[in-house]
């Protein structure tokens, strides 16, 4: 297939597409969009975004089609030689994973616009760009002529998001025969020498931790935007970036997190785009592709991203555990982890996607994920004496299965687990990733091997530690998360009421510094909800319910304690 990408007013985000295939006397041949892309594990009907389909033979005479699907097209090709199919796809959306066209760029992410021919799809694809002349373009994909990219398959191509520009900044580095490339579009003013050395550093100890990469050059691609914004998704031999605001690119707040979200991505390079579930080999574009593995694809990777950064010494033991216990604090804040295991969350990920959804209702395969890979990997040094870790199961998921270009399956990690430890997974597993049981006994008992604590500290937040009650982020009035059983529970309280006044008096951006004057007290809500203001009461127990949580190191470790903790942080340092 040969597609062909131009444009005429990129103030109108329009990108005109051009599919050309050689027919072989078929009579009839199916189109067909991709419903989802690989990296976010739900539904996204990209076909919304397609205006003006037409389908012409190659003297430009029109050819009869019809849609068969929601994102499937059956041309009625006959005897033309050629097919051309042509359409306009909306580029309006700037993020890690969508498309963008304006004044300033062309951003493609290909699985979004570029139909495929199903039983067509291993075969190799052309791309041509029809840009200024002043664009450069990065992208993954080799450049057989100006603008001219080739790639070997439908899912090579797909998986080869660009960027073209003519204000891209472009630096490089390489770490042993590895070629890597930052490519950054937006305004930013980047400190390309600490931006390098630390880059260096995460992708060193990650090539030395997997043994083998699976690419000859990678591309970060990083879209800095104006405004506060965190996103990133991976591929084969690249990943997007989508961070912000610019100004703040090299602060201490937005500057960890560019560099968290580049070595998580990276790390994907392995775990899901190589290592992949059984039930996404190959990927069916065309219909949600369940698998209950989310746990390992993306929570293993969250636990690595920051741990080779901490490993590597780009992040300090401060910085480490800083990220860590965010996630450790957003699963004792959410009382789904009750309700869903992180196996079903995984697989609901297809029903809800990534937002919260009902309240109390579900896990996250990032933050669970991320906590049971970090106990796995302490229980595995445990069993063996430090003699193996989870670095060992993830080479050996790589080098038995992604180079056999084999998924693997529930039974195939536990069975890595146990032959690797020499102990059994499957009560863990039952109870923690398939089951809902509480992590408190297991992460304060696994956690003390590399002498670390779990403490609970009570919220230093009246309303959340008296009350039960917490804000949603960004928020000084709207109820988020209510915990189960307590007293805003049991008073009525729910997410997305508004808090409007306290004892009768308004409230204007002070809410917790008037629940903490009425400290102790009985106090009266008015709560507004779907136009309905209405007065709840609520008077303190003796409970306490929402906390502070941390994994911090034991002030007085044991000899064995300390070498533990070194073995498992520092095993990549200063290589």
């Amino acid at each position: 297939m040969r597609y062909i990408v131009s444009y005429q007013t990129p103030h109108h985000h329009f990108v005109d597409i051009e599919c050309i295939y050689e027919n072989n006397n078929e009579a009839f041949l199916d189109f067909q969009l991709p419903s989802w892309r690989p990296g976010r594990y739900e539904t996204a009907n990209f076909a919304k975004n397609v205006k003006a389909w037409r389908v012409e033979d190659k003297n430009g005479k029109a050819l009869p089609f019809q849609k068969t699907s929601k994102d499937c097209w059956r041309v009625k090709a006959d005897a033309a030689e050629e097919v051309h199919v042509k359409f306009s796809y909306y580029a309006y959306q700037l993020d890690a994973g969508a498309c963008w066209l304006d004044d300033h760029q062309l951003y493609i992410n290909g699985v979004h616009c570029f139909p495929f021919i199903p039983g067509k799809a291993a075969e190799p694809c052309i791309l041509e760009l029809v840009l200024p002349e002043n664009y450069q373009i990065a992208c993954g994909l080799r450049e057989i002529q100006p603008n001219v990219l080739f790639a070997d398959s439908y899912d090579t191509l797909v998986d080869s998001p660009l960027i073209a520009s003519a204000s891209l900044k472009h630096q490089t580095y390489t770490v042993g025969e590895n070629l890597f490339h930052i490519w950054i579009q937006g305004e930013c003013k980047p400190d390309w020498e600490k931006m390098i050395q630390d880059f260096t550093l995460f992708s060193k100890a990650q090539l030395q931790c997997m043994k083998e990469v699976p690419f000859e050059e990678y591309h970060f691609l990083i879209q800095v935007l104006p405004h506060r914004f965190y996103h990133g998704v991976e591929h084969i031999n690249s990943t997007v970036l989508a961070l912000g605001p610019g100004y703040d690119l090299m602060n201490s707040q937005l500057y960890p997190e560019l560099l968290g979200v580049a070595s998580h991505e990276l790390f994907h390079a392995w775990n899901v785009k190589s290592i992949r579930p059984a039930e996404m080999i190959p990927y069916d574009y065309t219909k949600e592709n369940y698998s209950r593995m989310g746990f390992v694809y993306e929570g293993v990777t969250t636990y690595y991203g920051d741990l080779f950064l901490y490993r590597s010494g780009v992040f300090t033991e401060i910085e480490y555990f800083q990220t860590l216990n965010a996630q450790l604090q957003k699963h004792f804040d959410n009382p789904g982890r009750f309700n869903l295991s992180v196996a079903d969350a995984s697989f609901d990920t297809w029903l809800d996607g990534y937002v919260e959804g009902v309240p109390g209702r579900k896990t996250s395969i990032y933050t669970e994920g991320c906590l049971l890979a970090f106990m796995v990997d302490v229980m595995i040094r445990r069993s063996t004496g430090n003699q193996k870790s989870l670095d060992d199961i993830m080479t050996h998921l790589y080098f038995h299965f992604a180079q056999k270009k084999k998924g693997y399956t529930e039974a195939d990690y536990l069975e890595a687990l146990e032959t690797i430890s020499g102990t059994s997974f499957v009560e863990f597993f039952n109870a923690y990733v398939f089951g809902t049981r509480s992590f408190d006994a297991p992460l304060t008992e696994i956690s003390s091997y590399i002498g670390l604590q779990l403490l609970k500290e009570p919220s230093k937040k009246y309303h959340e530690r008296e009350l039960g009650f917490r804000l949603r982020p960004g928020s000084s009035a709207i109820i988020g998360t209510v915990m189960p059983d307590s007293v805003a529970f049991r008073a009525g309280l729910s997410s997305g009421d508004e808090i409007i006044a306290i004892n009768n008096i308004k409230i204007s951006g002070n809410f917790r510094e008037w629940v903490e004057y009425f400290s102790g007290e009985k106090i009266s809500l008015d709560v507004h909800l779907n136009g309905e203001i209405r007065k709840v009461e609520l008077a303190p127990d003796a409970e306490k319910y929402f906390a502070n949580y941390q994994l911090k190191r034991m002030d007085n470790q044991s000899p064995d304690q300390q070498k533990n903790f070194q073995n498992w942080s520092n095993i990549l340092k200063n290589t």
